[in-house]
């Protein structure tokens, strides 16, 4: 829990470390990629909500546990000042780790998901009807574990807890509820002025699209300006787009702060 400037206590992750990000551009354009869909959130998120022991578990440096082939090493060679290397376990930003790492947790934990376990990359969300349940689940989930030699990361799990943040989310047995660090950020936004500034507000934004009628419709004048062959000029519809959006995502931050996602979904589309 962080206290924020208001002196509320905010659930948030902690960042415990630094990692390693080489730029592969060039390679992962000569890359055949892998197309391994990512789980559902909104249904992982849904399957979550409603339980009243949950267990927050985080892959040690996820990637890094999966071994690159002798034969394929030396091509995430890299250069430093220290001199030539080349990885031996999987690094990131390679476009094909994601999919490579969650196929194998799919694969290690294929008769748990869904049941007792949601997993989505690295992060592992256990969950249970009772105390005993949970911590049962967590048992297999743990030997399972052991089994495969799969590392998580103490400082980042929470066990046998009421609520937790998952992709953004605040989950409980009273439902799914926003995340109060994230409105704050977006509350914060000023108008976008360059590319990079489009694509983040966007981003922000579509953390809340499932709940906006028509959300890309309101949003094409910004989506407009990402095209290749667009010249990026911020109109006045681009402003006009912005502050609609705005206001719409305020009127859905107040509302949050009432009721839950889990409880209040479908009428929420109504309102907007």
């Amino acid at each position: 829990m962080v206290e924020n400037g208001n002196n509320e206590l905010i659930p948030t992750r902690i960042v415990p470390g630094w990692r390693v990000c080489i730029d592969y551009r060039k390679l992962n354009k000569a890359t055949r990629k892998d197309h391994f869909p990512l789980p559902f959130i909104d249904l992982m998120l849904d399957r979550l909500a409603g339980y009243p022991f949950n267990y927050f578990l985080d892959g040690y440096s996820g990637y890094n546990q999966i071994a690159v082939a002798l034969e394929d090493q030396e091509k995430t060679t890299f250069t430093c000042p220290y001199g030539t290397f080349a990885f031996r376990r999987m690094p990131f930003r390679l476009c094909n780790a994601p999919a490579t790492f969650l196929r194998l947790m799919t694969s290690l934990f294929s008769d748990m998901v869904e049941k007792f376990i949601e997993i989505f990359i690295d992060d592992f969300s256990v969950f249970g009807n009772s105390f005993y349940s949970c911590l049962n689940n967590l048992s297999l989930v743990l030997k399972r574990c052991q089994e495969t030699n799969l590392v998580l990361n103490w400082e980042k799990c929470h066990f046998m807890v009421h609520e937790g943040m998952v992709l953004g989310h605040k989950i409980s047995l009273e439902g799914i509820q926003v995340d109060r660090a994230k409105v704050e950020l977006i509350e914060k936004l000023p108008p976008p002025t360059t590319i990079k500034g489009i694509r983040s507000f966007l981003g922000h934004a579509g953390f809340y699209r499932r709940f906006i009628k028509d959300f890309s419709k309101i949003s094409k004048p910004l989506c407009n300006l990402l095209l290749k062959e667009a010249t990026f000029v911020f109109t006045k519809e681009c402003k006009t787009t912005f502050e609609t959006l705005m206001q719409l995502i305020r009127q859905l931050i107040k509302y949050f702060n009432l009721v839950s996602f889990g409880q209040h979904s479908s009428k929420m589309h109504n309102l907007l």
